[in-house]
């Protein structure tokens, strides 16, 4: 039995990808399955140690990315798709896998389109809630579709789609204990924690909002910031200036990276997470912690915005548009939930209520019987 991945960009398709190979390695292994092989076709392998740790074979293949706005980079990134559709037609032939996992974005593309010409069966799973173009297009000929948004199944045909909700990966999705947690980054207790997440990449406006915010933060909460490995080297130099003669600078804590157990233990340990609204909102309602939300603009058919608001109705978070977005703005709005252990309380549990474990265990049997069969 071969299964091919595809995906990747961003950490948003490249981690759900990595949840699903875990359980599928788990049925594997329950089932006794013989000779099974896994594979992650992409233009880089992004995380070479959780590939290796899930046991999964790298193949590269180039794509290119069709911007939604003007830029000359779309003309030679046609090439790069064209040329990538070809060596993915060849790489996928040589493999023939019984089946193969989209996640969508721009990476998936050249493979998603050569397991169309080759007649293998496709999976996808969309966890916005608008689709991406290639996770749209790939639905006309997907045998199943799985979304983490009830909103985005009216994109797919209904005979194939299914609510799973959003792979987690199982390291980061059952919590230590909270004292635990804040012995780990040697962090008061009498202090709220705050959790800072600018997506994988890293956002250039929550970091600079925060860096403008932290003489006003660091007096009452006690600050874990993810800056991204882009950015981690001015955010760090910019905090040491702007925290220079204040005596609470030891509160403020700045990462360009969070591996697992240090993601699990920041969440374990926060009060309030502030954060991007893409893929990542769901690990934040397997927590169960209270967040801010702040959605890029312009994204891809607005998904970031549909995706906050429908986090927001269902009472698991708040919003703060990035034309609202200032120091004062989001200091006050932090200080008014941390401030309400009522609306904390409220807001923690609806996030645990908008969470649908198992999503990863789902699609992964679903992978697993499609490639059984297709075998046979």
């Amino acid at each position: 039995m071969k299964i091919v991945f595809t995906g990747g960009g961003t950490g948003g398709h490249f981690y759900p990808i990595i949840a699903v190979a875990q359980k599928v390695n788990q049925i594997i292994d329950e089932e006794k399955i013989v000779g099974a092989k896994l594979y992650y076709f992409s233009d880089s392998p992004y995380d070479k140690q959780a590939l290796f740790e899930n046991g999964l074979i790298f193949e590269e293949i180039n794509a290119g990315k069709m911007r939604i706005y003007f830029s000359l980079k779309n003309f030679s990134d046609m090439f790069k798709v064209f040329f990538g559709v070809l060596g993915a037609i060849f790489k996928l032939f040589s493999v023939y896998p019984d089946v193969v996992f989209g996640k969508g974005g721009y990476a998936s593309f050249p493979t998603l389109f050569a397991a169309w010409f080759l007649h293998i069966p496709v999976v996808i799973h969309e966890s916005d809630s608008a689709p991406g173009r290639v996770n749209k297009w790939a639905g006309k000929f997907a045998k199943k579709i799985a979304v983490s948004f009830n909103e985005s199944a009216e994109y797919f045909p209904k005979e194939k789609v299914a609510w799973t909700g959003q792979p987690i990966r199982s390291e980061i999705e059952n919590l230590p204990d909270k004292q635990k947690s804040l012995e780990y980054f040697k962090l008061e207790s009498s202090l709220p924690v705050l959790l800072i997440l600018g997506g994988s990449q890293g956002s250039e406006l929550i970091n600079n909002t925060i860096l403008d915010a932290l003489p006003r933060l660091v007096k009452n909460y006690q600050i874990i910031h993810q800056a991204g490995v882009k950015n981690f080297k001015m955010v760090k130099q910019r905090s040491e200036v702007v925290l220079e003669n204040e005596k609470e600078k030891s509160r403020y804590m700045v990462f360009d990276f969070l591996n697992p157990l240090q993601m699990k233990m920041a969440a374990g340990s926060a009060s309030l997470v502030i954060s991007r609204a893409g893929s990542g909102l769901f690990e934040i309602a397997c927590w169960g912690v209270s967040s801010i939300l702040i959605p890029i603009t312009h994204s891809n058919l607005d998904h970031q915005r549909k995706n906050a608001f429908n986090y927001a109705r269902a009472g698991a978070c708040s919003v703060i548009e990035e034309m609202n977005m200032t120091a004062n703005i989001l200091s006050s709005e932090i200080e008014r939930i941390t401030k309400d252990p009522t609306l904390l309380e409220r807001m923690s549990k609806n996030a645990n209520n908008f969470n649908k474990k198992d999503a990863s265990f789902k699609i992964a049997k679903a992978i697993i019987d499609m490639a059984l069969s297709h075998e046979k």
